[in-house]
């Protein structure tokens, strides 16, 4: 009966766990720094033109984590960790998993097992996040590049789609993890015009209008926890934090009520 004691009901109101994955230069580290007073582990040298709080660049995947335990254990006022990018994160836990096992590249471990050890150091990684999220309040915003894959879907045809730049098994993970994956991308329209002899020829149009997609289609990858949130919304982080800070205030004053 302790256990059944300890039974609870109703939203549990935390920070969120964000991946963003996007296009270069679509404006990724700009929607990381919009977040309530945001903090970058930079592990790629972005962040130049952004005026943004930022730890020193990481070189190794140490530096990462001792940023993070810095988080968890120092007075600070941050309410946001930014990671930009995750991608490039893999890379040197790919240098620290050869660091262990003593091997010049992540290749050079048979059989593809480089890339399951490396789940190891992910799993530290997203444990130490979790820290920060749950005992400290902290928001968590992972940024990654896009990459296209040949998704093979059972009751399709095969088709391309956006996915993350990451290893198949740590991509997994990641997007297990997070609340939200939203995929960035520039809004386009298609517009038909006549070629002669009934033809008709379809165009891509864009209008430079950048786009966050919620929701999982053919073209890419996505998901998110939160109910109702639309499957587009513009490239801001307000645009995004409107639909669980609004939530989250709604539900306080029914409880006062």
């Amino acid at each position: 009966m302790q256990l059944l004691q300890k039974v609870t009901t109703g939203r549990q109101n935390r920070p969120r766990r964000v991946l963003l994955y996007g296009t270069h230069g679509i404006g990724k580290s700009t929607f990381g720094s919009q977040a309530d007073r945001a903090v970058f582990i930079q592990t790629e040298d972005g962040l130049g033109e952004i005026d943004c709080a930022r730890f020193p660049l990481a070189s190794s995947y140490r530096d990462v984590m001792t940023a993070i335990e810095e988080l968890y254990s120092s007075d600070h006022d941050f309410a946001t960790v930014v990671i930009d990018s995750v991608d490039w994160l893999e890379r040197l836990i790919w240098a620290d998993v050869c660091r262990e096992r003593q091997v010049d590249s992540i290749e050079d471990i048979g059989y593809a097992k480089g890339y399951s050890f490396a789940l190891t150091q992910w799993r530290q990684l997203l444990a130490g996040l979790d820290a920060l999220r749950l005992e400290r309040g902290m928001t968590i915003v992972l940024l990654a590049h896009a990459r296209i894959e040949r998704f093979e879907n059972p009751e399709t045809d095969t088709y391309d789609r956006y996915v993350p730049r990451l290893h198949r098994l740590a991509s997994q993970i990641v997007q297990e993890w997070c609340d939200e994956v939203f995929f960035a991308t520039y809004k386009v329209y298609t517009k038909t015009s006549e070629e002669g002899f009934n033809r008709k020829k379809a165009k891509g149009v864009g209008t430079g209008e950048r786009v966050l997609r919620t929701t999982e289609r053919p073209a890419h990858m996505a998901k998110n926890r939160l109910q109702n949130l639309p499957e587009e919304l513009p490239l801001s982080w307000k645009a995004y934090s409107d639909h669980f800070t609004n939530r989250d205030s709604s539900e306080g004053e029914l409880a006062n009520d």
